[in-house]
């Protein structure tokens, strides 16, 4: 397996790093986190179809609208866990006496009309995997 790197700084990015990826017969795309991807959904979730590449992607909200599916940690509870540091603060503890945690839950969505629209089969022990299926 061969990885290659090709970076989306900036909205007019997009369309350039899809083509790049086709070009180079890219078997799958990682989009990793950042405002540039968050604010750009739209247009990666069509060059992503548009050049049938799979792409996992870290948040399920690109899943549920339109992409093959996510893995990355459940934000619902990431944001309990920084409103409990929150209170803990205001309550008086010092932030650096305040442990580093880790996520624990993580979260594997998949949804099979992307997978259909790009050509895609995803096999059924994967799809047992998943903690939610778009059908």
């Amino acid at each position: 397996m061969k990885c290659q790197l090709i970076d989306i700084l900036a909205a007019n990015d997009v369309e350039p790093a899809f083509q790049k990826a086709a070009k180079g017969h890219a078997d799958a795309v990682l989009q990793l986190s950042s405002t540039v991807f968050n604010s750009q959904r739209t247009a990666i979730l069509h060059w992503a179809a548009k050049t049938r590449s799979p792409v996992i992607y870290p948040w399920p909200e690109f899943v549920e609208a339109g992409g093959l599916m996510s893995y990355g940690v459940q934000l619902t509870e990431l944001h309990h866990r920084a409103a409990a540091y929150v209170d803990k603060i205001l309550k008086g503890a010092k932030p650096a006496d305040l442990p580093v945690e880790q996520p624990t839950r993580f979260e594997f969505v998949v949804n099979l009309k992307a997978a259909k629209q790009i050509g895609l089969t995803i096999p059924p022990n994967v799809l047992a995997r998943a903690d939610r299926v778009i059908k």
